[in-house]
């Protein structure tokens, strides 16, 4: 029986030293937790059947192995049919505080938000004890992962520790969601495009003897290409097939101009070293003057860009229809 309507969702690959301590950690908010096997080559799956007597803990496993991405995504299949209000996702290596899981459920419960997440960016004195590189590889991602998702105002995008309302989870594409290290910022860019409250939840990690399957200069060029399209994507749909406004126009006029511009310039410029000629004042003006109001325009598109995030939650509205009666978000 649901009481509160939360449940867990802990993606459990190669987690056999930290699973049990993490889960004699969740607190009496929480009905239901899921430790999802993503063909575990330790044997999670069994270890958790084995050694946890918590009544609340399902084991549910992946015949192949998915990613954390795709193990997620299953958890949360698994809560929203089993009927789960809010679903949390933890990770089961013990960097998350699950004592923090009341903080980031109230926000969903309360109405405020659709989507809570974790930033270890919010306290500048915890930063020191996050390592170096981890460090600066997720203040690069974070800048990345603005433009691509739409929400300027949160940080730390590679974080984990997230809480979903089921209302919002149920109309996202689960099965094209990034299966890899990438779906944190993939379920943003989807929740943008259906206009959906986020909330940044400040937060400290752990760092202890776990060792993160994410390196940095690994998925760095993946990252930015997935990025790249997201952002193209989320442009498309919000500015030009589900609305028009002067943000549309301005980016539509803004951008050739400063193309134009730019490379108008460059090649006079290349052209004039090679001859060894100066080149003409009305030429420097027709290189310059497209160039300056392209970036005038660029610059009044970020402002309406970075003020145009949702501000209202969504599931309040979502949960008056039956199930099924709003499509998926593509």
């Amino acid at each position: 029986m649901w009481s509160s309507g939360v449940a867990v969702v802990i993606p459990c690959h190669k987690v056999t030293k930290h699973i049990l301590p993490l889960l004699e950690c969740i607190g009496p908010l929480v009905d239901r937790i899921y430790c999802v096997d993503d063909c575990c080559p330790d044997g999670s799956g069994d270890l958790v059947e084995r050694a946890c007597g918590d009544p609340r803990v399902v084991v549910v496993r992946n015949a192949v192995n998915l990613g954390v991405g795709g193990a997620v995504m299953h958890g949360y299949e698994r809560a929203i049919a089993d009927g789960a209000t809010v679903m949390v996702k933890l990770d089961g290596d013990g960097q998350m505080d699950p004592s923090l899981i009341d903080v980031f459920v109230a926000p969903i419960l309360a109405g405020d938000a659709d989507y809570t997440k974790g930033n270890r960016f919010f306290d500048l004195r915890g930063i020191s004890a996050m390592p170096l590189l981890r460090r600066i590889g997720n203040l690069g991602l974070s800048f990345m992962a603005k433009a691509s998702t739409g929400y300027w105002d949160v940080f730390d995008p590679t974080n984990g520790y997230t809480a979903i309302h089921a209302a919002i989870a149920r109309r996202l594409p689960l099965e094209a969601i990034s299966k890899r290290y990438f779906f944190e910022s993939d379920i943003l860019f989807r929740l943008n495009v259906m206009r959906a409250k986020v909330v940044d939840i400040p937060m400290d990690s752990r760092y202890a003897d776990e060792v993160s399957g994410l390196k940095v200069s690994k998925i760095i060029g993946e990252f930015l290409a997935k990025h790249m399209r997201n952002a193209c994507k989320r442009v498309i749909y919000n500015y030009y097939l589900r609305d028009l406004n002067m943000a549309s126009i301005e980016l539509l006029v803004g951008l050739p101009m400063l193309v134009f511009g730019a490379l108008f310039g460059f090649f006079h410029w290349l052209h004039a070293a090679e001859e060894g000629l100066f080149t003409p004042l009305g030429t420097i003006m027709l290189a310059a003057l497209p160039m300056m109001l392209g970036l005038q325009l660029l610059l009044a598109f970020l402002s309406h860009e970075t003020s145009a995030m949702p501000r209202h939650a969504l599931h309040p509205l979502l949960t008056r229809y039956p199930s099924g009666a709003l499509p998926p978000v593509a």
